[in-house]
């Protein structure tokens, strides 16, 4: 186990991306919205030629009603998103891509962690009913990076981006949302976990910031590392 910060430093600077000949095949990027977990999944799907897959959150009729009415049409709104992560795992194994090649931003197994911040007893028992029957051949992957930062940052950065239905985003939601995420990924121990402190990494604009998670990300190959840059450049 690798408890270590890393610290960024310009001297000796070499760029990894040309040394990508054994990196894991399934990546999963997780993290509570406005982190960063799908810029990051394009970039690394970019680097490796991988497939990506994306929660397609657009797609979702319920969830604009869902944020500006404080959790209205919760149950719709999370078997929605449900079916539509099973269909992708489907999808996959239809194609015959039985080693899954790919990066994706969302892990199926955090679903229920959605569920439970927002449905009532009652909703819950009837999803988790449906999501036993639907993640059963879910693919496990070969690294998990959950992309974290405090919920005033992620409130900053879901205004900078602009989505429409994510402007009513509550912060007392986000705030409750982040906690379950911290919960779920402090006893997460079905894959490699690399921790990501995203507070000050520009992942989108910043390709030596992109560049040094990488090169950490691929040494990375079992138990739970900690990946925390501080006084980034």
């Amino acid at each position: 186990m690798s408890t270590a910060p890393v610290e960024f430093s310009t001297s000796g600077y070499h760029s990894p991306l040309a040394d990508t000949r054994n990196a894991p095949q399934f990546i999963a990027v997780e993290g509570p919205i406005g982190v960063g977990k799908t810029t990051l999944a394009r970039k690394l799907a970019d680097v490796f030629n991988y497939e990506v897959l994306l929660e397609r959150a657009e797609e979702n009729p319920f969830l604009e009603r869902f944020y500006r009415k404080n959790g209205e049409g919760a149950l719709a709104t999370q078997l929605f998103f449900l079916f539509q992560r099973a269909q992708q795992i489907h999808d996959i194994r239809q194609a015959d891509l039985f080693a899954p090649i790919r990066v994706a931003d969302f892990l199926i197994d955090k679903d229920r962690l959605f569920a439970q911040a927002n449905l009532t007893a009652d909703e819950f028992e009837l999803y988790d009913k449906v999501y036993q029957q639907t993640t059963i051949d879910a693919p496990t992957p070969d690294l998990v990076i959950y992309l974290q930062a405090p919920t005033d940052i992620l409130m900053q950065r879901i205004q900078q981006r602009g989505i429409e239905a994510e402007q009513n985003i509550d912060r007392s939601y986000l705030e409750k949302l982040n906690d379950a995420y911290c919960n779920f990924f402090h006893f997460y121990d079905a894959a490699p976990l690399l921790i990501v402190n995203a507070s000050h990494i520009d992942l989108a604009n910043n390709q030596q910031h992109f560049d040094r998670l990488l090169e950490f990300a691929l040494q990375t190959r079992s138990g739970r590392h900690y990946f925390n840059p501080s006084a980034l450049g």
